[in-house]
């Protein structure tokens, strides 16, 4: 029953001749790629606090929208974001949605009286699932907002602060596990500092790791069949994150024995201001098995900061989609669109506006992503490129027969190196405008 959207009709595939603005054009969520349906690659998911509680604030001015659904309080208000979410959910045939606690159920004045906000909020969602169907992809807790983070929460100096954080987990964590949600995901958003004059990194890092370990242990304990992720974020907000992009992220797990738990949730704003491209990110994690789960949005490159515009770049999101088909698809994660409307984008119809677009980038590029790989022209080169490490002292080199002794005997008959062949940027880069163009 449309309750809070009444003016908006459910959103329809309509195909990419139709002129209807609340219709999809790309995504057919029944149309089968690479043997799935477009439903199944994406998993796409809502996300709660951009969705139903950002305002379009910035730094600068107050909100402009209007995210009060009719409620004159805070419970009132977090029920009825539940019913509006579950409307959104309904009209735009999304599946999932995302959360942090503290945009379900307001923070109380003691830790007690938060949870027990919560246990209220979540009966009302858990009700709506068993309604509805809708899923929930990952939880999370907000440990970045409250001014008693200032220094971080698993990296905190202040014992008393670690050990908040960590009761703030544990409830997300139990949370998590009674919705059915097959992520649990740690956004640092305060993790790092601002100068090593104050600061000792090393213990820090430990204690992050203690944390990590901490949760996994109890999650596991209640039943969580799960992943956890790291969702690696530069400059935000602290000068020096830990989880500064995939690689750093990566070694952190490494070193602290958390591999077998933990993957990536891999966000493009996050991977160009870190200094890489959306597909550097998603190439790493998948070549390092540690893939997990998306946050699909866009920044703008001529600001400095996390903008979280939803993505229209079909260029982006069909190399995004080729990683995703090269890792084998999604497990336990999906298409989390951490994404706002742009401040002067105010009106309830944006968001099913702004969800489209999103939404229909993504289905564009899945089926140039299958078109790459099916057309195998650049997987054809690159495969020829390093096909010198197939047969003779390359193969020696992969399997180990050939040292530093066999490889400088060999370089020693050599002479000059005169076999080098063109890398083909150019060419490539053509290639995957033809491919795209059709």
């Amino acid at each position: 029953m449309s309750k809070y959207f009444k003016t908006i009709p459910a959103i329809k595939f309509e195909g990419s001749q139709s002129d209807n603005p609340l219709s999809y054009k790309y995504y057919n969520p029944d149309e089968i790629i690479a043997g799935k349906t477009m439903r199944e690659h994406f998993k796409f998911g809502l996300s709660y606090w951009h969705t139903l509680c950002a305002e379009g604030s910035d730094m600068f001015g107050e909100g402009t929208a209007d995210k009060s659904f009719g409620a004159e309080h805070s419970m009132e208000h977090a029920k009825h974001k539940v019913h509006a979410c579950f409307e959104l959910l309904d009209k735009m045939d999304v599946d999932y949605f995302c959360f942090h606690d503290r945009d379900i159920a307001p923070e109380g004045d003691t830790l007690a009286e938060s949870n027990k906000n919560l246990d209220i909020i979540v009966n009302e969602i858990e009700g709506m699932m068993k309604q509805s169907g809708k899923k929930l992809l990952w939880g999370t807790a907000n440990l970045f907002s409250n001014k008693r983070f200032v220094h971080g929460a698993g990296t905190a100096p202040n014992a008393d602060v670690f050990a908040y954080a960590a009761a703030q987990i544990k409830k997300a964590i139990e949370i998590t596990v009674r919705l059915g949600g097959t992520g649990y995901t740690f956004w640092g958003g305060r993790e790092g500092y601002e100068t090593l004059l104050n600061t000792r990194m090393g213990f820090e890092l430990d204690n992050m790791a203690r944390l990590m370990h901490m949760a996994v242990e109890y999650a596991r304990k209640i039943g969580f069949e799960g992943d956890f992720y790291i969702e690696p974020k530069p400059k935000e907000p602290m000068k020096h994150q830990y989880d500064f992009d995939a690689a750093t992220a990566h070694a952190f797990l490494q070193k602290y024995g958390l591999m077998k738990d933990f993957k990536l949730n891999i966000e493009a704003n996050h991977a160009t201001l870190a200094g890489h491209t959306f597909q550097h990110e998603l190439a790493y994690a998948r070549e390092n098995g540690i893939l997990g789960s998306v946050d699909a949005n866009t920044g703008d490159l001529l600001l400095g900061w996390d903008t979280d515009q939803f993505p229209t770049s079909i260029y982006d999101a069909a190399l995004c989609m080729l990683e995703v088909l090269k890792a084998g698809g999604f497990t336990t994660g999906g298409l989390n669109f951490d994404a706002k409307a742009r401040r002067g984008s105010f009106d309830q119809e944006d968001i099913f506006l702004s969800y489209i677009s999103g939404i229909d980038t993504f289905a564009l590029g899945l089926k140039i992503a299958d078109r790459i790989i099916k057309d195998g022209r650049i997987e054809k080169f690159v495969e020829e490129r390093y096909a010198s490490f197939k047969t003779g002292i390359g193969a020696d080199i992969i399997s180990g027969k050939a040292g530093l002794a066999e490889l400088e005997a060999y370089a020693l008959g050599l002479g000059d190196i005169t076999t080098n062949k063109s890398g083909r940027q150019e060419y490539l880069e053509s290639l995957l405008n033809q491919i795209i163009i059709g």
